[in-house]
Formats: structure tokens, C-alpha cells, sequence
């Protein structure tokens, strides 16, 4: 007999919110400079120390924080993970990307009951021409898509991670080129150009000057809708896919396929699951873009209509499903 669900404990709202709002006011850095007392704290955070005093009080319930006094908080080792660097604190920062993908679940219902994405619904705008309208909104989402969720890119993309004969990658809406970055890092054979759009690329330099590689690597900041650099011989869109509906899916892979003729491949990491497997997960993209993540045999479908074929597929050494197509 499975274990009881408990149905209040998944509905519960309280705490991701709370823990969005103390990442938002800092708590976590404040208390790691010695900043505890709740007057202090709130203080530091240029908020209400009441309201602040209820929000911690509900974490330290839940195991994030510990009150080690009345009025005074501290950090446990559930909490110390909010201090360390990287895309988590982003993702819970509300004043920023993370707070428009929290406020976006509220339409959630609408994108159910439509099937089309409810983004503009909730902020007013589509997704893509929110970020392009706002220069602090498109900054904290190319922040958080520099590495993927990942502190390290991880750049093992082929499916036999046989890179010998590949010396040009094209890496297709690959952001600030964090990933193409440690590809020409583990590969020093091979040059690589960046397409992303003129905003993204233009952030692109420190990247590439410290990974030491700024000497093989060409940036072109366009649309990956217009014709993109032609003559590579792999084009690399990683996490991409699943961004768009299939319209704009297969107008996207056909530009690959364009530039990739004759002997080029086009190499898909992520948004893509094995063979007949319904695919899992998806809600946001769902809600955002209308995006999807599709089975190897929709793919494959798609990548038809494209003029692609699909030539291999596996699992990468860190288990991410890859899949490789040649022009038709």
C-alpha cells in the first residue's frame, strides 16, 4: 500500500512564497554578516520587522532557518544554500526573472482551458517582446540562462562526444555563450560562432575573454528566424526547442537546415524525450510561449517537415537525451 498523499502539504502556497520574499530581501546575506536580530534584519532589508519576523518563523517551521532567540535568526543548513552563487537564488529572486515565472503560474488555468500561452494575459505583453521592452528583464534572463541551471556548461553534446572531425560549432540562441565558451575550452580544434539577438550577444565578451577563447569565436547578433552563419559543421541548440510551438519549431529548424547543407549536422540538447515516451514536464514554456517538449517520434516528425533527418540519438555521459539530424 502507497504511502498517504498529503494534499495540503502540495497546495500549500505559503511557503514558496515566503521563501521568494526572504531571497528577495537578502536574509540569507545578512545573516551570514552577523545581521540577526529581527530589527536589524529588517532594517538591512528596508522592510517591516513584524511582517518579516512572521515570514521567518513560518520557514524556520518548515526547516529553512532556526530562531535561535526570540526575535533573533540564524542560518541552517537548508538556509547556507541561499547564500552560494548561482541560478537558484535568481530563479526565487522576485524582483527580477524569477518573479515574473512565479506571477506567471496564475494563468495557468486559462492555459488549460485555451491551450495557448497566457504570459500577455497576465503581464500584458508575449513573452519574447516583455523581455525585449525591458532592459533590466531580459539582463536578469540572460543571467539566469548563462549556464543552464548548471554551474558548469556542460559541453558533451554529441552523442558519441566524437569531436575529432568537427571544427566549427554554431551555437543556435546560445545566450551569452557560457556553453560555447566550455565547448572551445574542451575542444581547442574548434572555432564557434554565437547567434543570439544583438542584446544578448553584446554581453557575450567577458565570457569568452575568460575562458580564454575570445580568438575562436565570431558572434552574430540577428534573429535565429533569418538565415544563420552557413558552412558549419554542427549546429548546436541546447534547451531551444521546446521555447517554441511548432510553427515557429520547424521555421527555426529549417534555418538550421538551410545553413547546415550538405554535410553539417543539427544537434538537439534538450526538449527532446525517448522514442513513444509522453513527454513530461513542459508547464512553463506552456504558459509562456505555448513551447513543448516533444517524443522522439513527434521530433522526428517536425524535423520532416524541416528537411531534416534524424541520424542518432543517446544519452550524453551527464544523461541528457541528445538527439543529431543531417540534412535531407
Amino acid at each position: 500500500m502507497s504511502d498517504k498523499v498529503d494534499l495540503w502539504a502540495l497546495s500549500d502556497l505559503a511557503t514558496p512564497w515566503c521563501i521568494r520574499v526572504a531571497v528577495t530581501l537578502g536574509v540569507a546575506e545578512h545573516l551570514a554578516r552577523g545581521v540577526t536580530k529581527i530589527d536589524e534584519l529588517a532594517r538591512a532589508a528596508d522592510c517591516d520587522a513584524d511582517s518579516l519576523a512572521r515570514v521567518l518563523r513560518h520557514l524556520v517551521d518548515k526547516g529553512v532557518f532556526e530562531e535561535t532567540a526570540d526575535g533573533e535568526f540564524a542560518l541552517n543548513e537548508a538556509a547556507r544554500v541561499l547564500v552560494e552563487p548561482g541560478p537558484l537564488r535568481g530563479n526565487l529572486h522576485l524582483d527580477g526573472w524569477g518573479g515574473r515565472i512565479a506571477g506567471a503560474w496564475s494563468g495557468l488555468l486559462d492555459a488549460v482551458r485555451t491551450g495557448r500561452p497566457t504570459y500577455e494575459q497576465v503581464f500584458g505583453l508575449p513573452y519574447w517582446e516583455d523581455l525585449d521592452a525591458n532592459p533590466g528583464l531580459s539582463a536578469s534572463y540572460d543571467a539566469q540562462m548563462k549556464d543552464g541551471g548548471r554551474s558548469v556548461p556542460d559541453p558533451a553534446a554529441l552523442v558519441d562526444d566524437d569531436w575529432e572531425n568537427v571544427h566549427h560549432v554554431v551555437d543556435v540562441g546560445g545566450g551569452t555563450g557560457a556553453l560555447l565558451a566550455e565547448t572551445l575550452r574542451a575542444h581547442p580544434h574548434v572555432r564557434g560562432t554565437l547567434v543570439d539577438l544583438p542584446r544578448t550577444v553584446a554581453r557575450s565578451g567577458e565570457v569568452f575573454t575568460s575562458a580564454g577563447v575570445a580568438d575562436r569565436v565570431a558572434v552574430s547578433g540577428q534573429s535565429f528566424f533569418d538565415p544563420l552563419p552557413a558552412g558549419a559543421d554542427v549546429y548546436l541548440l541546447t534547451r531551444l526547442l521546446l521555447d517554441w510551438p511548432d510553427e515557429p519549431a520547424t521555421t527555426l529548424l529549417a534555418r538550421c537546415a538551410e545553413a547546415a547543407a550538405p554535410h553539417g549536422r543539427v544537434v538537439v540538447d534538450g526538449g527532446v524525450s525517448p522514442g513513444h515516451t509522453p513527454a513530461k514536464g513542459g508547464l512553463m514554456v506552456m504558459m509562456l510561449t505555448g513551447g513543448r517538449t516533444r517524443n522522439l517520434d513527434q521530433f522526428g516528425a517536425l524535423a520532416a517537415k524541416a528537411g531534416l533527418a534524424v541520424a542518432a540519438s543517446g544519452d550524453a555521459p551527464s544523461g541528457r537525451f541528445i538527439v543529431e539530424c543531417r540534412p535531407a
